[in-house]
């Protein structure tokens, strides 16, 4: 009798034990599948959003990389990457605030000081770049990227002696270095230091006659110091050096149109446009051309392409009026002039805004 008690006291006790625990086991199995579904989710993200990467479509990269943030907030890879790819598309902003939230996930992580520090300087503030860029230094001190970085925003703010400071760290560091050459011609620039500068260039491009960004700003400082053969001479010895590099065909032709030789400096803007087709600089230049020698068909065309290739520049819009107004074309030149005051104002050009506005209301 005990004994059928106790079996059913086991049994009846089996049964409480089978109904309270088996959801709990289903649930954790259920839990566990989740979880092993969730990591292949994640893992097809990041597989994807690589490949998205590597073939450029940064668009669906980041479409990509963001659905994998839901999956998993807690991976600072995520963050950074979605920084990377909003910096790729020019949100710097945007940027810099997927690399905080890295950061606070690792905050030991040079890289992503690094990366923050480009972000904010692309973003116009260069005061927190420089922040970013100092704790990248700290915590990858050898690292001479970070230096390099350090010394753009603060050539950017006017703090030279920094800057140049800066410098000399990263010759300790790199004694060849041809970003930290570049850095310090900057700075003596700058300062309008001119003849510091030229000296300065002269050693340094002896020491690396192929470098053509040294060979570039030499040329940049005959030619603010007022000796214009000096610099027209190292550009066409750059020509050589470097025949592909279309701002060397842009200052020559400048110093060309300056001389008031307009055909030569139009071949050189031409040639410019070859090597960069959408060079808004030497398109603008050359339009200038046609407008000073009364080729308005010509200078049509010039202008129309510039604001083609560079709608927020209000100049495009300003000159392309005046060369339609020439042309008897009223209405159009009106409606681009409108533009322009558009764009002037959103620029803060109070001189522009005044001069289109005296246009417009001569047709009003």
């Amino acid at each position: 009798m005990i004994l059928s008690k106790l079996s059913n006291l086991f049994f009846s006790t089996t049964l409480v034990i089978a109904f309270t625990v088996s959801p709990t086991l289903s649930q954790s199995l259920s839990i566990a599948q989740n979880n092993q579904a969730s990591t292949k989710q994640l893992n097809d993200l990041l597989r994807q959003g690589k490949e998205y990467v590597e073939g450029k479509n940064y668009e669906l990269a980041l479409v990509t990389y963001q659905k994998a943030l839901t999956l998993d907030q807690g991976n600072a890879k995520i963050f950074s990457s979605i920084g990377y790819l909003q910096a790729q598309l020019g949100n710097y902003s945007e940027a810099a605030n997927s690399y905080k939230r890295a950061i606070r996930l690792e905050p030991n992580n040079p890289e992503f000081y690094y990366a923050l520090a480009y972000s904010l300087g692309n973003a116009g503030d260069n005061v927190q770049a420089a922040e970013a860029y100092q704790l990248a230094i700290k915590y990858a001190p050898e690292d001479v990227k970070n230096h390099i970085g350090l010394g753009i925003v603060l050539l950017r703010e006017k703090e030279y002696d920094r800057a140049i400071d800066t410098y000399y760290r990263i010759l300790t560091l790199d004694p060849n270095n041809s970003d930290a050459k570049q850095l310090m011609a900057m700075a003596l620039l700058q300062q309008k230091q001119y003849s510091e500068a030229i000296e300065f260039l002269q050693k340094a491009t002896v020491q690396e006659p192929g470098n053509s960004v040294l060979q570039l700003q030499l040329a940049n400082a005959f030619i603010l110091q007022g000796d214009i053969p000096s610099g027209l001479n190292t550009l066409k010895k750059l020509q050589k050096l470097d025949p592909k590099n279309h701002i060397v065909y842009l200052k020559i032709g400048k110093i060309l149109q300056l001389q008031g030789d307009k055909e030569g400096a139009l071949d050189f803007y031409r040639q410019a446009i070859n090597i960069e087709p959408n060079s808004s600089q030497a398109q603008e230049e050359i339009g200038n051309i046609f407008l000073s020698q009364q080729n308005y068909l010509k200078a049509i065309v010039a202008y129309r392409r510039l604001t083609e290739i560079a709608p927020e520049n209000p100049s495009g819009y300003h000159y392309l009026g005046t060369a339609l107004k020439a042309r008897g074309r009223t209405e159009e030149a009106i409606s681009v002039w409108e533009k322009a005051l558009q764009l002037y104002r959103d620029h803060s050009d109070t001189a522009k805004v005044e001069e289109i506005t005296l246009l417009l209301q001569q047709f009003n």
